[in-house]
């Protein structure tokens, strides 16, 4: 699928992974519209042209949502949709050391979010491509992120495993779904990248993070996100699949 000249959301696009895709979508021609709670930096703003629009955007309100595909829509056919945004898990262990119950609110916070706001990005994107016409095969293409933690949850990451693992779930069924509209949905499950997540950390966490890949031992670079995005955006046979990013790396217990 050629992006040149369409229009492509990027949830979560101010930062990290999803300003690095927003900066790779404008390089290969596509008007981009950043949907995220943020607003990103004029710098990131200017580095994506002057068709480049930001949406305020909460993934869990569906009105909100909509306005940023809308927004794209104004722009040229929607044809391409990343959705980077969501949030980390809260650490919490399902009993604490005086064996007490984990509170319920925070299990669904991480699930309202990561979850229910994929798939308000996923149903509201497809609403809009599906009146554009078939290029080369397709309507539009959709790129959903997951976590190697859908696969490998580490202890404490119950609720963030279980959005995760349900964002894997619901690509092949959504892929499925959505052929008769001729729009495709894969998804990319991210390892230990160098985002603004970490870089609260420590240097010597960080090191010791990137050392527990196999190869390449660092860790992930957000370009490699953007690059793997839009290779999944354009890609006219990839489809309904989750793809791990994460140089070979399987999660340890803890």
């Amino acid at each position: 699928m050629n992006i040149l000249d369409a229009s492509a959301v990027v949830t979560g696009g101010s930062s990290g992974l999803g300003a690095a895709t927003a900066r790779r979508l404008a390089a290969q021609g596509a008007r981009v519209v950043i949907a995220d709670l943020g607003e990103p930096a004029a710098e990131l703003l200017d580095a994506l042209g002057t068709d480049a629009r930001y949406v305020r955007t909460d993934i869990t309100d569906a009105e909100s949502v909509a306005a940023a595909m809308g927004a794209a829509s104004d722009l040229g056919p929607l044809r391409a949709v990343v959705h980077c945004a969501g949030r980390g898990g809260d650490r919490l262990r399902i009993l604490d050391r005086e064996g007490k119950a984990s509170p319920e609110d925070s299990f669904e916070n991480v699930v309202r979010i990561n979850l229910t706001g994929t798939y308000n990005v996923l149903r509201l994107a497809a609403e809009r491509m599906a009146l554009n016409e078939v290029v080369d095969g397709d309507r539009g293409s959709i790129v959903l992120t997951a976590s190697v933690a859908a696969f490998d949850g580490q202890i404490g990451q119950t609720a963030y495993s279980a959005s995760k693992g349900g964002v894997h779930a619901m690509t092949l069924v959504a892929a499925r779904d959505l052929a008769t509209h001729a729009i495709r949905v894969n998804t990319i499950a991210p390892g230990t990248f160098d985002t603004t997540m970490l870089a609260r950390f420590p240097d010597e966490v960080r090191d010791r993070l990137g050392a527990a890949v196999p190869h390449p031992s660092r860790l992930g670079r957000a370009e490699e996100y953007a690059d793997m995005a839009v290779a999944l955006l354009t890609n006219g046979y990839a489809n309904g699949s989750t793809l791990r990013l994460d140089g070979g790396i399987r999660m340890a217990p803890r």
